[in-house]
């Protein structure tokens, strides 16, 4: 018989394992198998790893949000300190998932540490966790941006209307296609673009420098006088608590992709070498960027002006520090193919947990999102994450649509990684766990993080103390539709591990192993229930 991996040695027989494929364990004529096996041709260095986490936090959120958040807390001074706050919770998030993904150097981030921790009942956390993925992992912000900073680029000053969200459909489609038929020069591009967004900011930062010695083509704004007065007008503050959780919330969005690297494992070269060196490189250098480029837009930027720019922040700081010459009209298109670079790095990414998903067979027609075929890519993955990427873009009525899509694709993960995080210090209090990593994250580290994502979770449900549709939607949208995607994955479970077998009379139930080669072999039995 096959023999447990040791590094799983502490699930019980609840739990997925990954085996060693020393001997035929079932039948060929009862099962089917699909194999999974990239050649180190193909897998990812630390160089690589380093952008494609740049290249998925570094996207639109740094280029756009800042706009969102100074609305919503009508302060500078602390517009700057919760991006600092947001860089820290990024790094205790960082250190809790590296303790769990170099226990488990498996693709699939959340999902294979969900798992390790609430096996019971079976699979109910990766359903849900499925639901949210699916769903709401979307690429529909990032593209929207691109779209919006090329018509800037065109001197259209079109909103999100139907140019913008055509342009953004062409943006995730291109993704896709490319991913899907030539994978490695995709990753080219990726870490091709990665180094462009750290140009791009730079430029941003040392132009803010320019900016605050009075270098500027307006009248210099003075937002650093009495910095950290909380100031109402009718375009910015006075949304209280609220507030100050949806800033935080647009803020982990342009934090987010610290994980990326957790959700390609599998294809990493080295993975624990790989993981431990390359994320904290690149939140490190993301972290002092994006405080350095808050200082650049206030130094540039009026505080009104700010307010009410919506998605274009960088693009009006460029034209107040380099008026509206053409290279200036030129600079949104570098920012739009900053935003593409994210769309790639993102759709890279999710892909591949769609992917664990069919391999676990969690989906419908688990084989057919599995499969690699036919240019040993995860083309049907990809092709699930640009379905609802579309659907998402043009479901939403015409009118300002991107802070709600950044406020509904982040806001459900702040539900799982409070989970994650209550999970690790589970794990290194039970002692009958046996859990042990190569990486220790301290106790005070992993409680601030679960605060924090208490916190998010919880204030967006409390009523703003001004307009309840300043947004241009009602507030308690995003919470509760985020909120809903989550239980309908725990009624998705329901469905598919009682009531679909119980009609059907049977279950497919995948077991994965590793072959003497090192690929992933998964095969799929099918289980007579009744």
């Amino acid at each position: 018989m096959a023999t447990k991996n040791p590094d799983q040695d502490s699930l019980d027989h609840d739990a997925r394992a990954i085996v060693a494929a020393s001997d035929e364990e079932y039948s060929p004529r009862s099962e089917a198998v699909e194999q999974y096996g990239y050649s180190e041709s193909r897998k990812i260095g630390v160089t690589g790893a380093v952008f494609l986490i740049l290249n998925k936090m570094i996207g639109t959120g740094i280029f756009s949000t800042p706009s969102g958040i100074f609305a919503a807390t009508g302060s500078v001074g602390i517009s700057i300190i919760l991006w600092i706050v947001g860089g820290i919770i990024t790094f205790c998030g960082l250190s809790v998932f590296l303790e769990f993904g170099l226990a488990i150097p498996l693709s699939g981030g959340e999902k294979n540490y969900l798992e390790r921790v609430y096996r019971h009942p079976r699979y109910l956390a990766s359903c849900v966790l499925a639901s949210q993925m699916v769903l709401l992992g979307f690429s529909s912000g990032n593209s929207l941006a691109f779209g919006r900073y090329v018509l800037a680029a065109a001197g259209s000053t079109e909103g999100d209307g139907w140019t913008a969200r055509g342009i953004a459909i062409g943006c995730i489609t291109f993704a896709v296609l490319l991913h899907s038929t030539l994978p490695k020069w995709g990753l080219r591009l990726v870490n091709l673009l990665g180094i462009f967004k750290v140009v791009i900011l730079l430029l941003i930062v040392f132009s803010g420098f320019a900016a605050i010695a009075g270098r500027l083509r307006v009248p210099p704004p003075g937002n650093f006088h009495n910095a950290f007065d909380i100031e109402v007008t009718e375009d910015y503050g006075g949304q209280g608590a609220y507030g100050y959780a949806t800033a935080l919330l647009r803020i982990i969005y342009s934090y987010k992709g610290w994980e990326n690297a957790n959700y390609v494992v599998g294809e990493l070269r080295n993975p624990r070498k790989t993981l431990a060196t390359a994320a904290p490189l690149a939140i490190g250098g993301v972290t002092i960027l994006y405080v350095l480029a808050n200082v650049a837009y206030f130094a540039a930027i009026s505080k009104k002006d700010l307010a009410t720019s919506e998605v274009l922040v960088a693009g009006l700081f460029f034209r107040n520090v380099f008026g509206d010459s053409a290279a200036a009209r030129a600079l949104p298109a570098f920012v739009a193919l900053s935003n593409l670079g994210n769309v790639l790095a993102v759709s890279f990414a999710h892909a591949r947990l769609n992917q664990e998903f069919g391999k676990e067979a969690l989906l419908p027609f688990g084989r057919f999102w599995a499969s690699i075929k036919p240019f040993n890519a995860p083309a049907a993955a990809l092709f699930l994450h640009w379905l609802v990427t579309v659907i998402v873009l043009v479901a939403p009525p015409p009118g300002p649509a991107y802070n709600f899509l950044v406020d509904l694709y982040t806001y459900p993960g702040a539900w799982i990684n409070g989970f994650v995080a209550a999970g690790l210090i589970y794990l290194h209090y039970k002692k009958s766990e046996n859990w042990t990593s190569p990486w220790h994250t301290f106790l005070p580290v992993s409680v601030l993080y679960l605060l924090a994502n208490i916190y998010l979770a919880v204030v967006p449900f409390v009523p703003p103390t001004g307009d309840w549709n300043a947004e241009g939607y009602p507030y308690f949208v995003f919470p509760v539709v985020g909120v809903g995607v989550l239980i309908l994955g725990g009624i998705y479970w329901t469905c598919w591990s009682k009531i679909w077998p119980a009609i059907g009379g049977y279950k497919i139930e995948a077991h994965r192993i590793v072959d003497d080669h090192g690929d992933e072999v998964i095969r799929y039995r099918k289980i007579e229930t009744r």
